[in-house]
């Protein structure tokens, strides 16, 4: 790798970590009455391979990431979560985003058994404050 693409590399590294920082302590507020939630499936379903996930959201609107507007996001979903992902800064990998103001979303997974959770997040990818997390669901998914 040339040294040019090195100094880049780490250039923009350390403009993630300040970018990342700098929306830590700008997170924005959420309405107290708004809520996240999986729409569909329901609970306790059980669901072929390929399935519909339905996002559902109260007190709040769904706008595309990078789009600043007061009272938006938009939606991430956990699958097979252990845990939640910490909410105090941008989401990682382990979450599916859908920057594009995605309200539902087709998923494959393996037969057996499953756990789904929405998280929002403003237009810089950081959780609102207070936090938007939907209660788990639970899926099994069957062979077709």
């Amino acid at each position: 790798m040339s040294r040019l693409s090195k100094t880049a590399m780490t250039l923009g590294a350390a403009m993630l970590v300040v970018f990342a920082a700098e929306a830590q302590m700008n997170r924005s507020p959420s309405p107290e009455q708004a809520r996240v939630y999986i729409m569909a499936p329901a609970d306790g379903a059980v669901v072929p391979s390929t399935f519909v996930v339905e996002f559902g959201l109260s007190g709040m609107g769904v706008a595309p990431a990078g789009m600043e507007r007061a009272n938006t996001g938009h939606h991430h979903l956990l699958v097979d979560g252990v845990e939640l992902p910490d909410l105090n800064s941008p989401l990682g990998d382990a979450v599916m985003h859908f920057g594009g103001g995605q309200t539902q979303t087709r998923l494959t997974l393996p037969p057996g058994e499953h756990t789904l959770q929405l998280f929002f997040a403003d237009y810089l990818h950081v959780p609102h404050n207070p936090p938007l997390v939907s209660e788990p669901i639970t899926v099994t998914v069957v062979d077709d």
